[in-house]
């Protein structure tokens, strides 16, 4: 059986009992930490369940994930995943494969960003398209205008938008609201006075929500990462009541 197991947002302390104890179980467990910034403890977590635990980077998930499936196919296979576990495409790919071989696999839900963002207040079923917004050194400045088109067409029907900052994890780098908010001003989609969200840490004992205009927002220290922008679109009274909580004076 191949087990995926929601890691939560912020660390150790996050995981299920049920997901711990499948990894308790399991033959072989992995993990993987590139598609956000997790802050847990990996020596931690392997005493939590008592064995060693095998990080894999992108290309180890991407490229060599039969060698993972075909692993589960006679073991219990466990891998821990970043919030919750079909988040990333690549993990729907890698069930898809592993039914194709009738390998039994198993989804163990945890939070992640799309259920966290109720905390600002807005409401969670007015989201449109997510977009993702790359570094310049990823498109050397040519920004991929289907930015821009889910960003008008989220806004056309009122929808809000999540923007989730680019990483480079095998750097660790990770783009702050600072740099995503230059980047948008001049792909012209914000204006100094455009009005969005930061929201900072999610699931921490430390997140942080800002609101305001781009020009109050874009000189502030955010912190620590993980970090998403969030463009609100058509609000209903009670969402403009509760983010008011959190704006900033200029």
């Amino acid at each position: 059986m191949l087990s995926l197991i929601g890691l939560g947002l912020w660390n150790e302390e996050d995981i299920t009992l049920k997901g711990l104890n499948r990894a308790k179980n399991a033959d072989k467990t992995y993990i993987e930490l590139y598609t956000s910034k997790w802050h847990g403890d990996l020596e931690k977590l392997e005493k939590i369940i008592g064995k060693k635990i095998e990080v894999l980077k992108r290309e180890d998930l991407e490229e060599k994930s039969n060698e993972i499936i075909k692993e589960a196919k006679n073991k219990n296979v466990a891998l821990f995943v970043l919030g919750d576990p079909l988040i990333a495409t690549t993990h729907v790919s890698l069930l898809s494969d592993a039914k194709k071989i009738e390998v039994k696999t198993e989804i163990i839900h945890n939070a992640s960003i799309y259920s966290a963002i109720g905390e600002t207040g807005l409401h969670t079923y007015k989201f449109g398209s997510t977009v993702t917004v790359p570094f310049s050194e990823k498109t050397g400045n040519k920004f991929p205008t289907s930015i821009s088109k889910e960003i008008k067409e989220n806004e056309s029907r009122g929808l809000h938008t999540i923007l989730l900052l680019d990483i480079i994890s095998e750097k660790n780098k990770y783009m702050t609201p600072n740099e995503g908010m230059k980047i948008l001003l001049e792909m012209k989609i914000f204006t100094k006075d455009t009005e969005i969200v930061v929201f900072a840490r999610a699931g921490s004992d430390k997140s942080l929500i800002l609101y305001g205009r781009v020009e109050d927002l874009i000189e502030k220290n955010f912190g620590e990462p993980p970090f998403v922008i969030i463009l609100p679109g058509k609000m209903h009274f009670t969402e403009k009541e509760y983010l008011e909580n959190f704006r900033v004076k200029e």
